[in-house]
This record gives C-alpha cells, structure tokens and sequence, in this order.
C-alpha cells in the first residue's frame, strides 16, 4: 500500500498548491516521498508515498531502469506473479521489487497486454518519454484505489491514490473539470502534446468478473482431478499462500464470521509451512462481549493465533465518526456504519503492534452470495447476475471501506477471496449450487471446508450477523447509536440537497453535511445508496430483512 500522484499538463506543477495537495495523502507512504519535474516535459510532475513492504533498499518511486531510462513507473500494488513473469520470458529484473514487472511487460507487449499479464492489485501511471505517452490502469475489482482528474479541454489530467490528493487542483481548475475514480479492469492511453499537454486517445475493458486469468495461473488447473469443492478450497489457499509475499508482519482481521475465519486460519497454517519467524497475530473489534468478539475468541484460541481484542464505546463512534468521513471519501450510509469499527481497529493495529501487513475477508458476501437478501432472488441467474453486480462496484463500497480505513494508519490490505483465479473459477460454478441452500448463505463455500477442520463447525455453519449487530448487540445495534450521536450533530439550518442521491434520514443526512466539508459538490463519488435487493426495506442493515435470525 502506497500513495501515488501525479499531473499533467498543469502549469505551476510544484506549486504551493500542488506540495499541499500531495502531501495529503502521505499516511498512506509514510516510509519515504519523492515528487519529480520530468527535465523535457515541462508539465509532467510524478510524486509517490512509500510504505516498504517488498525490497526496501531498491523499490523506491518513481521508478526507472537502466534498459529503459525513458520509461517512468509509479504504482500503488502488488504484482503476485512477477517472479514467475521474469523466469517465462527472461526479464533481467534490477530490483527484487515485484512491480518492476510492470515496465519489462509493458516493453514487451504493450500496455493492453500487460494489464492482462498481471496477476495482482494495483493502481499505476507509465510514462513513456519516448513515445510520449501516458498510461492509467487499475486491477479487476479496484482493489487498489484510484481517481482521476480531468480537463480536456484544457488538456490537463492528473490522478492520485485518493480524491483528497486532487480536491484542491479541482477547486481550481476550470468549470468543465472532472473529478471521480477510475474504474477498475481498465486502462487509458494519453498522448502528451508539443505543447505539453495531454489529450486522451484510447480507454479500454480489459476484465469482466469472471473472465478467467490471461496469465499463467498461480495454480496449473491441468489435470486438477478433484470435485469443485476441493477445487475451491484448494483455490482459496492459493490465494492465501501467493498474498505471503511481505518484508513485513502479517497479520489478520478477525470478526469470528466465516470469511475472516478461514483466511486467517489459511495464513496461519501457511505461516507455520514456509517457516515464518513470528506468530499470526489476529485482531478482533467489538463494544462489549459483542457476537464478533466472543467468535473470534474461539477462533483464535482453536488456530493458535496471538489474539488482541479492542473493546469500543460510544465515546470513540462520537470523537472518530467524521473522521472517517473524511477518509471514507463517501456519504454511503452501510459504507460508513461499517468503518467505524475497522478504523479503529486499524488505529490500535498501528499504535500498538508492528503488524503492517493485513489479510481480510472482503469480497466474499459478493462472490459467493452471502447477503441475507440472496434467499429472495427469483432465481439462480438472477443470483449470479447480482453477484457480478456487486463485484463489479465493490471498489464503491466495501472495498473502498476496507482500503481507507487501513490505509488511514500506513497498513496495507490484503483480500484473497477477490483473487482473479479464485472469483474466476468461482463464477464459473453452476449458479444453482451458489445460491442458498436451506437457508444458509455461501453454503456452497462452507462445503468446500466442512471436512478440513481448519475452523470450528460453530463458525463454518454460524449465522450470518448484519455487521453492527455483530460488533454490538441486538439490544442496541451500533447503528441505532450513531444515529443518535448524528441527530444531535445535524445543524438546525437543514441543507437541501439537489444533486445526487437525496439524503432522507438525519443519519444520511449528517454523512452528506460532513462530506461535502471536504468534497464540495462531489456526490458523483456515491453513485447510489448500497441496499439489498429483492426486499421492501427503507435502512441498508441486515436486521430488517424477514430471515435475519441473529441473537445476542
């Protein structure tokens, strides 16, 4: 996890302005920075933030080889395959940093195949001096964050890691400007112009959800004589295994629900293979004895973990919530209510630990149909079809959540159930046997480890907890409590909002009131409210569904 900025076309490209703008994003490198002028454009200024996780003493940005002294690489990412890329085609790699893969591909096939060669996450801009080109790309689901700013009229772009580095360019910039986030499984191409600007020629899809992996895959499926649930469980692990790569401490997130638990238990079974030299610690959040922290109790007691429990109250939701906000970048009401509690487990994760590097279940409920609301869809496609949906926009919502509020405290992310082999291979599994079965969510996955015993059977078949229920309790879920603490916050001169989604409750309310403190006018950023389908209900939590069965 890193911060990269960059601009083109922008007079003044070192300005006060712009250091301040680029120094918005410094928690997410707080390591070391670099900000560069290119010597022959003029208006082509890179910066990059670091935080050292692979080849600490070479991996620094921007990046450039001696092979290719006119090529010039910034990437937030992680490139799983790079060693395997450099034995297929015989790179003569300078660094042991894995994105160093990026430019010897890029050289070789061009920047439509190397996107496609890539098995990772990453957020990057190539800019080749030679060809005077520029090139954006982002991975499949948008694991790594990216926003791009533009005016093409003007022939200016300039993109960074989080809105926030670019906010202050918007404010001044002309009226036709554009602000938003760059979609995920896509890449553009810009020509810089004689005069130096630059002028958009060529954006293109290069990945769907489910299409399966250009690259060689991390696991030969040739002759992989096995059913699909030992395929998916064998995939998972994969995927696990492969996100190991790390010159800093792992760790996990630990909620106690089923997606967490089998990762964390997957890291700390592969941990003790390849010879780690410290214990997995796992890290549990909740106010009270919440379901959350009682689960992950025993999960970690069962796995062998080093365990930390972080108990929260109402007095950290009121000192953090516009915080979060803030580093949320969105109003989405699910969005934020789930935040709170990863924000501040990520805080304590900083403060008090020297865990940097940290694995979670983001991506499952997508994937694997864990919603609640699943039960309802009409029909097995229609259930497939919503998945996708979800993967498709889960750099909007939980994605989003799960990258802001780690790399608010300078930790990088890891999702191993957003794996290109595993969704791929996932997706492709007959839609009748993804979909609830006998009223269980993700039974199909559940399956697939119910004769490992790498979790307790307690935790493989647990009930699935609308997630503020489960780090509170269903007395008073916690978001009952932020909606009191915002009642009380929201200022009596009500602003209408005519522009985007329409804010209805004081809690939607007060989310848009503080965003649009940082992001004035932005509401492009939340497209629309995250909500379940296929049910009549007016809030987003899971409690309001008719088969929400939870209990305290």
């Amino acid at each position: 996890m890193c911060g990269i900025w960059a601009t083109f076309g922008i007079k003044g490209g070192l300005s006060p302005t712009c250091i301040k703008c680029f120094s918005n994003i410094v928690h997410r490198g707080p390591d070391a920075w670099r900000i560069e002028q290119d010597a022959r454009e003029q208006l082509v200024v890179l910066g990059f933030h670091r935080l050292a996780i692979v080849d600490g003493l070479h991996g620094m940005q921007p990046m450039r080889l001696h092979k290719y002294p006119r090529v010039t690489l910034i990437c937030n990412g992680e490139i799983y395959n790079y060693k395997r890329l450099g034995e297929q085609y015989a790179f003569p790699y300078e660094t042991n940093c894995d994105v160093e893969a990026i430019i010897h591909c890029y050289k070789k096939f061009g920047i439509a195949e190397t996107v496609r060669q890539l098995d990772g996450v990453f957020a990057f801009c190539l800019v080749d001096g030679d060809e005077r080109k520029v090139f954006i790309a982002r991975d499949p689901y948008g694991v790594r964050p990216l926003f791009k700013l533009s005016d093409e009229t003007n022939g200016v772009m300039a993109i960074c890691s989080e809105a926030k580095g670019l906010i202050g360019l918007k404010q001044k910039s002309a009226n036709g400007s554009f602000l938003g986030q760059f979609k995920p499984g896509h890449f553009e191409e810009w020509s810089i112009l004689d005069d130096n600007t630059v002028k958009q020629v060529k954006t293109e899809q290069y990945f769907q959800p489910g299409t399966p992996p250009k690259f060689v895959p991390y696991v030969s499926e040739i002759g992989l004589n096995v059913d699909v649930y030992e395929k998916t469980a064998l995939l998972l692990e994969a995927a696990c295994k492969k996100r190991l790569m790390s010159d800093r401490r792992i760790g996990c997130f630990l909620s106690g629900g089923l997606d967490s638990s089998l990762v964390a238990a997957l890291v700390v079974k592969l941990a003790k293979e390849i010879n780690l030299p410290y214990d997995i610690q796992t890290f549990a959040i909740g106010m009270g004895d919440s379901p959350d922290i009682i689960a992950a109790r025993t999960v970690a007691q069962y796995i062998g973990s080093e365990h930390h429990e972080v108990i929260f109250d109402e007095a950290d939701v009121r000192e953090h919530i516009d915080d979060v906000i803030y580093h949320l970048e969105t109003f989405d009401i699910t969005t934020i209510r789930a935040s709170l509690p990863m924000y501040l487990l990520s805080r304590y994760i900083k403060q008090k630990t020297n865990t940097t590097v940290l694995f979670s279940g983001e991506g499952a409920d997508e994937l694997a149909q864990g919603y609640i609301y699943f039960r309802d869809a009409p029909t097995s496609t229609d259930g497939h079809e919503e998945s996708v949906r979800l993967l498709s926009d889960i750099y909007l919502y939980d994605g989003l959540r799960a990258d802001r509020t780690t790399s608010a405290f300078s930790l990088e992310l890891r999702v191993p159930f957003l794996d290109i082999q595993f969704t791929s291979h996932y997706l492709s599994i007959d839609s009748l046997l993804r979909q609830p079965q006998e009223g269980v969510e993700k039974h199909l996955l559940r399956k697939s480890f119910a004769n490992s015993k790498l979790i307790p059977d307690s935790i493989l078949w647990r009930h699935k907890e609308a997630f503020s229920d489960g780090v509170a309790s269903i007395k008073k879920s916690l978001f009952t409590t932020i909606s009191e603490i915002v009642t009380e916050r929201l200022p009596s001169n009500e602003t209408v909002y005519t522009s985007g989604v329409p804010p209805i409750t004081p809690e939607a309310k007060y989310y848009r009131y503080i965003f649009e403190k940082s992001f004035p006018d932005q509401y492009n950023f939340t497209p629309y409210y995250w909500m379940p389908k296929w049910v009549q209900v007016t809030d987003p939590s899971a409690r309001f569904i008719k088969h929400y069965a939870a209990k305290s």
